[in-house]
């Protein structure tokens, strides 16, 4: 029997096919085309998941279940989507979709930060942890928490939002409108926000060379570039960023306490350019004065939503 993962992504539509082992065997994408109606994104993904049953001669009948991971709250329990803010769905009912339009039984959906999670902790980084604990480094700061090999969403499925704690009282604004949150410190975009701001305040900086004088090709490896280069002022903005990342780190680490901790997305593949330097700096702020988990990066990349969403079912 197979499984069949879904990442649902607000640019492109992933799909894969996956074994009994959690390994993909057949994946393809499609553009999302986010504008259209929801029933037309779902007929796509309908369409691929067709499309790669048919290539591998694979029939529906031997498909367990798809997963879907989608952005926005996903309401486990009632296959509904309530809100996606990229995406149009409004207490959008996708598992009963999606199940008219494949003819398939089991269509169980997921938020894309707790899918990815699942994913690393039944095929990658957290493989044999029973509590484990992703964060994913991108845009903003997402997260998924496994307890006792189990997603944990809360008691509404909107649990799991690790980017939203403050940890800067009336700090900077973060796009949730709160202030100070996590997300806005420990970001791609936070680094990227904190790395212009080193460069205006020093002309002699290497990271203008890095960007051929040009502020906005500024990325999230422009200070961590710099700083292997010797340039203070990258120093400076790697320090700080990991500080930041490493209080909220400690916050996770004290109150839930998991056997390991992963970190996935841009930022995250500095691997141990940013994990060595984080796991002393959360030393210092943990309950105890010592360190409670291994801290790791993320194993499997883009394919951990995949892998995630096929992986569902074995939770019921």
């Amino acid at each position: 029997m197979y499984n069949i993962g879904v990442d649902l992504g607000g640019t492109n539509i992933a799909v894969g096919i996956v074994n009994e082992n959690s390994e993909i065997i057949k994946k393809g994408s499609v553009e999302t085309k986010a504008f259209r109606d929801s029933d037309e994104i779902v007929k796509d993904i309908a369409s691929l998941c067709k499309k790669l049953c048919d290539e591998e001669k694979i029939a529906l009948t031997e498909v367990r279940s798809v997963g879907i991971a989608t952005p926005g709250t996903a309401l486990r329990d009632i296959g509904v989507v309530a809100y996606a803010n990229n995406l149009p769905f409004r207490n959008y009912p996708i598992a009963d979709k999606l199940k008219s339009f494949l003819g398939v039984k089991n269509v169980i959906i997921a938020n894309d930060a707790d899918a990815a999670a699942y994913g690393e902790a039944v095929a990658g980084i957290g493989k044999g942890h029973k509590d484990f604990i992703m964060v994913t480094l991108g845009t903003g700061v997402g997260g998924g928490i496994i307890i006792e090999g189990k997603l944990y969403s809360g008691s509404n499925f909107a649990g799991g939002e690790l980017g939203h704690m403050v940890i800067e009282h009336d700090g900077i604004q973060c796009s949730c409108g709160r202030k100070g949150c996590w997300e806005a410190y420990s970001s791609a975009t936070a680094i990227i926000r904190m790395t212009k701001e080193k460069m205006k305040e020093c002309a002699a900086s290497e990271m203008w060379n890095y960007v051929g004088g040009d502020i906005d090709k500024v990325n999230g490896r422009t200070a961590f570039d710099c700083m292997r280069k010797g340039d203070p002022a990258a120093t400076e903005v790697v320090d700080k960023y990991i500080n930041y990342l490493a209080t909220g780190t400690a916050n996770i680490l004290n109150i839930f306490q998991p056997s390991v901790m992963a970190f996935g997305g841009g930022i995250a593949n500095e691997k141990e350019n940013l994990i060595a330097p984080l796991k002393k700096a959360v030393v210092k702020e943990m309950y105890g004065g010592k360190l409670s988990a291994e801290l790791k990066s993320a194993t499997l990349g883009n394919d951990a939503g995949i892998i995630g969403a096929a992986s569902l079912i074995n939770m019921f």
